[in-house]
């Protein structure tokens, strides 16, 4: 019986097709390759992701081997290649207890800031908030080592997995904790201090959206200790929000806040540790 496939599609159409993907650069099955490297080293960094546990120390090692093999593998890649692939590698590799010492004292903030949170392991498992920062905490390490495209893809896969979008070039301080997280936007040049806790549907972005402010400052400064709540919008690269703050839900700030300052939907900032008057603040 003759075969069906194609029936009604025009042949010139299948040749523009063919023709793309010959003359395509990038490499093949990318999002597949950067998964699966990114859920083997949380693997080899968790218990909680391992396939197997209770093993010998050998077995780890063995991990370790194969998330070697899986990133030198990407480095190669036509267009995702780096000038100095082995040196990469060596720097991600022993950034690893860095960056694990730092997701655990973030899955510790999201525990201790959330009552429902029974444990760190509960934490680590179930909540996306750590999944995404885990993550992005990847990507960021292989951003500041100028690898390219592959940081993106990364933090888009955590991003379509729990619906927080964090640019890897963002810098996040130490116990980052999100709560819920879903619609969070960190964009690239955003800058959060220590302890900075935001709810789900915070959005720190840029005022314009102009492609010629590529290599500017577009995205706001969170300073230490403070907490965004839901669905709070902060724009602006120029906007620096003071240490201890608390910003509303719902609030929408392209000005920069001193520090430990409330602001509230009504565009008021009351100061929380001074007997100022209140402060009026146009949004």
């Amino acid at each position: 019986m003759a075969s069906t496939a194609g029936r009604g599609i025009d042949a010139e159409f299948l040749e523009r097709l063919a023709r793309d993907r010959e003359a395509y650069a990038l490499p093949p099955r990318l999002h597949e390759l950067c998964e699966r490297f990114a859920r083997h080293t949380l693997a080899l960094l968790f218990p909680h992701f391992a396939a197997e546990v209770g093993g010998r120390a050998g077995d780890v090692a063995e991990e370790l081997a194969r998330v070697e093999r899986e990133l030198a593998d990407v480095l190669r890649l036509p267009e995702t290649h780096c000038t100095s692939p082995d040196t990469v590698l060596e720097r991600f590799l022993r950034s690893l207890p860095a960056i694990r010492e730092a997701l655990l004292l973030d899955a510790q903030a999201i525990c201790d800031g959330d009552p429902a949170a029974h444990s760190v392991d509960e934490v680590i498992l179930a909540y996306p908030g750590f999944r995404a920062t885990a993550v992005y905490r990847l990507a960021h390490q292989l951003q500041g080592c100028e690898v390219p495209l592959v940081p993106r893809v990364l933090t888009e896969i955590a991003h379509r997995e729990t619906g927080i979008d964090i640019h890897p070039g963002a810098r996040i301080g130490k116990s980052f904790a999100i709560d819920h997280g879903t619609g969070i936007v960190i964009g690239e040049t955003a800058v959060l201090g220590d302890r900075v806790k935001l709810y789900q549907g915070v959005t720190l972005g840029a005022l314009s959206v102009d492609k010629g402010m590529a290599r500017t400052k577009r995205h706001p400064t969170i300073g230490d200790d403070v907490v965004i709540y839901a669905n709070a919008t902060i724009l602006g690269g120029d906007t620096v929000i003071g240490n201890g703050s608390r910003i509303g839900g719902n609030v929408w700030l392209t000005r920069s806040v001193p520090a430990q300052s409330v602001v509230t939907p009504t565009a008021r900032i009351d100061e929380r540790t001074r007997g100022d008057e209140l402060l009026e603040f146009n949004i």
